[in-house]
């Protein structure tokens, strides 16, 4: 495999504390081994693997996944879970330079499409993934940021088709939001989520429609002859056609065609014990709603049913386990200015993982170049709960000739181009990185 990063991040030691790990048992994915045949090889077993396999073997395809680990093992597995709008990190003027006002306004509603899907495939297998929250809570950390959240609401109704609310900072603390804010504004789609649930409720789905799910079965070698042959340490595989679901966790040459077509980065998350009814009275925030800022780093938390509190934050480029430590210690800081009456309250939990950046900020989901039969989607920009599941749905239409069934925007079909420096890419993000460091701290 040709990674960017070095060996210690694509072990288990950025998970070792995740809380969601603790949250339910993982049961045993059989090892693939000998020989293997099926229509469709899935790699990667997380959201976008997982969605597809089940609306693959629900029509009837022989599908199997491939996965290096266990399902939910990386990003799918520990996020925030904000199964909320999102997959594009492009504004609203980005997108429509490069693609138009039609297309910008097409993947909105390819957005709120997303969170809703997501919403269904919870209800209709039964999913107990821990929802809460009615939509998600943008809060603005500056006087002009919330001067800004007027245009904002009647942009987000003009896209979504849903009416904001919007609080003004007078009212944050009534509405049990109290903290360093000047305005709120609620989005009524989305809901918060438990995503190792999500991500296991999905494996069990596609398992009883028949999909075979194979752990601690990394695909090492990708080779196409009259379809494909793919490698694992104990077993050769023959499929008719392929799907990569490998995102933020992919190889520049598994298949060729990924190499620096992505750009992973880091987000990091910690999780608080439960807190007591006076702690939270103490500081004011009683909300259950998911929440975020806006900044270049910005932060996304949410008090969960358990009286935890999730607290995540964008930001680290390097990985090991000297910065683990460092950037724990940077988050507990941002975590206390926040929310100071609980700068003594433990965080037992502290982990990270990979996101994926395109160049264009925008995700993708569509054929690989030059392999015939092979689909992957990939970059959802931190967002890939809602829209990783979707993108998992196109690509099972996709994959057997189908046109979409869902809502196929034309910003997902552009296939990314390549980042500049290969290898070293990571460098392009150094400069913008060491600016917002130096402005937030």
């Amino acid at each position: 495999m040709s990674r960017i990063y070095p060996a210690y991040t694509y072990g288990n030691s950025p998970r070792e504390r995740c809380f969601w790990a603790e949250t339910v048992p993982v049961p045993e994915f059989s090892q693939a081994r000998d020989k293997i045949t099926c229509d469709v090889a899935i790699i990667g077993a997380g959201f976008t693997g997982l969605s597809a396999a089940l609306r693959l073997a629900q029509t009837g395809e022989d599908v199997c996944v491939f996965e290096a680990e266990t399902p939910g093992w990386g990003a799918s597995g520990r996020n925030g879970g904000f199964c909320c709008l999102g997959g594009s990190a492009a504004s609203d003027g980005m997108l429509r330079k490069l693609y138009g006002e039609e297309a910008r306004r097409e993947y909105r509603r390819s957005e709120a499409e997303a969170a809703r899907f997501a919403q269904t495939l919870i209800k209709e297998h039964d999913i107990a993934a821990d929802a809460h929250s009615n939509g998600e809570t943008l809060l603005a950390h500056t006087p002009k940021a919330a001067e800004g959240f007027a245009a904002r609401a009647k942009q987000i109704e003009a896209d979504y088709g849903v009416t904001p609310s919007l609080i003004s900072g007078s009212d944050l603390a009534q509405s049990g939001m109290k903290g360093p804010f000047y305005a709120a504004l609620t989005t009524p789609i989305g809901i918060a989520l438990n995503p190792l649930k999500y991500a296991l409720g999905l494996a069990n789905a596609a398992t009883r429609a028949g999909a075979r799910i194979y752990g601690h079965s990394p695909v090492t070698k990708i080779g196409q002859v009259n379809g494909f042959r793919l490698s694992t340490p104990k077993a050769q595989v023959t499929a008719k056609r392929l799907i990569v679901a490998t995102n933020g966790y992919s190889s520049d040459d598994l298949p060729d065609w990924m190499r620096s077509r992505y750009l992973p980065t880091q987000s990091n998350v910690i999780v608080t014990r439960p807190l007591g009814n006076d702690e939270i009275a103490a500081q004011g925030w009683s909300s259950h709603q998911m929440c975020y800022d806006d900044r270049f780093f910005l932060h996304y938390f949410r008090l969960m049913p358990d009286k935890r509190m999730l607290f995540g934050m964008r930001g680290g480029l390097f990985s090991s386990a000297r910065f683990d430590q460092r950037m724990h210690r940077t988050i507990r800081r941002h975590f206390e200015t926040m929310f100071p009456a609980w700068s003594h309250v433990e965080s037992p939990h502290s982990w990270n993982g990979l996101l994926s950046l395109a160049p264009d900020l925008t995700p993708y989901a569509g054929p690989i170049a030059d392999m015939p039969g092979a689909f992957t989607a990939l970059s959802f920009h931190g967002n890939g709960v809602a829209m990783g599941t979707y993108a998992g749905a196109l690509l099972a239409d996709l994959v057997q000739g189908k046109a979409p069934e869902h809502l196929y925007p034309k910003i997902m079909q552009a296939a990314p181009r390549r980042w500049p420096l290969g290898r070293l890419r990571r460098a392009m993000l150094w400069p913008p990185y060491a600016l917002a460091t130096v402005m937030r701290d």
